[in-house]
């Protein structure tokens, strides 16, 4: 029988899991927040000075020197502070790998094999490890040496050649989708590698980029440029199957339908009361409203700039056509449905006291992830996470 019920006394799904975060920024660090959500003890492993360089680069700062953004991707972890350019601080973490299940990175290439912390080196002292490398462009092929930025990663895969209105330049996407979508790959990989691993006993190595993750999502255009041999172009909010499906304009500003078969069609020409519309020889058909999709969009933008966006979104809806408003993050975030959705939530921290976070994206019933701990401050956890490896406090470094 399915769970249906919540069970806070149960054990997350990754409770017992030992997890080495020793990733920087984005995509690293929040796949592993994702891991410790799911119960993972996550020891993250900074430099000494400074740590994740989100601490201080990204801004956004309260009371404390930590960043928001830090903040907000790096709960639910423990902080050890190790010089992996020094022997002594290497002799340490190789006493942690022998005792992790999964270590994330994501430095350039070739770096973690200068350091002498390489899969090879750590699967010497721990053969079952999972060692999971995020980078831009892959440990492989002439580009792998390319700075690893959500930017050049968009550029390069595609996205920004699709992003944007048809005569406005490239566009990037208004969230650092490779890098989030990378992250999201890359715990996916690294959860199969795992379940793999309970059968063979084997860990292995995964090398996960945000220029694939980019070309991953590009499904519908990848599909287009084959099925056609025409490179894609940018389309600004319209979609490449279906029409309308788009924002359009109305008295006072913007809203999204999405009319995309000729059933929900016929049923937004009944709602707006444009008859004349339905069986338009240019807009008959699925087909015909793609290609002429410029006039379908200004005939429907005659009736809806006669009535405010938030009208419209009620009558389309009532009439079962998808619609909806285009918030801004107040507006998403400070709605009765985020409310609902529990996507902003508070947590406990030394310096700042109550800091809101980001809530869990995704919700399981039986085994509810929960906050455990606050992201921590640089190097924290040290002397508890030394003592547990049996090492007195004076063999780590602050």
């Amino acid at each position: 029988m399915p769970d249906t019920a919540p069970n806070a006394t149960r054990p997350l799904p990754l409770e017992g899991i030992r997890v080495l975060d020793i990733s920087q920024v984005m995509a690293g660090p929040f796949a592993c927040m994702l891991l410790g959500d799911l119960g993972a003890d996550v020891i993250k492993v900074e430099p000494p000075e400074g740590g994740d360089q989100t601490r201080r680069a990204m801004g956004f700062r309260m009371k404390g020197s930590d960043s928001y953004g830090f903040l907000n991707m790096n709960r639910n972890k423990r902080s050890i502070t190790l010089d992996l350019k020094t022997e002594a601080d290497r002799d340490i973490f190789f006493k942690l790998a022998a005792t992790a299940d999964i270590i994330v990175e994501n430095y350039r290439p070739g770096v973690m094999k200068k350091l002498g912390i390489d899969y090879e080196k750590v699967r010497a002292v721990n053969p079952g490890i999972i060692y999971a490398s995020i980078s831009g462009f892959g440990q492989s092929g002439p580009w792998s040496q390319r700075p690893g930025f959500d930017l050049i990663a968009q550029a390069a895969s595609g996205i920004m050649s699709i992003t944007g209105d048809a005569d406005a330049p490239p566009a990037k996407s208004g969230v650092p989708v490779t890098d989030i979508g990378c992250s999201l790959f890359a715990v996916y990989a690294i959860l199969a590698a795992y379940i793999g691993r309970q059968k063979t006993g084997e860990g292995q190595y995964i090398d996960a980029s945000l220029f694939d993750a980019g070309i991953a999502f590009a499904i519908w255009d990848i599909s287009e440029f084959w099925g056609t041999g025409r490179v894609p172009a940018r389309i600004g909010t319209a979609n490449r199957m279906a029409a309308p499906y788009q924002a359009v304009r109305a008295a006072d500003g913007h809203f999204v339908l999405g009319a995309n078969n000729d059933r929900l069609w016929r049923r937004l020409c009944e709602a707006i009361d444009r008859p004349d519309l339905v069986d338009h020889p240019d807009y008959a058909t699925n087909a015909l409203r793609m290609e002429n999709r410029p006039a379908l969009i200004a005939a429907l933008e005659e009736t809806f700039v006669t009535r405010p966006k938030d009208e419209w979104v009620e009558t389309l809806l009532a009439a079962g056509i998808p619609a909806g408003p285009i918030n801004d993050y107040a507006e998403a975030l400070g709605n009765e449905h985020s409310e609902a959705r529990e996507m902003v939530m508070e947590i406990d921290h030394p310096i700042e006291g109550r800091v809101r976070n980001i809530g869990f994206p995704v919700k399981l019933r039986g085994t509810p992830q929960q906050v455990r701990r606050h992201p921590p401050l640089l190097g924290e956890h040290r002397d508890e996470i030394l003592a547990e490896l049996g090492l007195a406090p004076a063999q780590g470094r602050s």
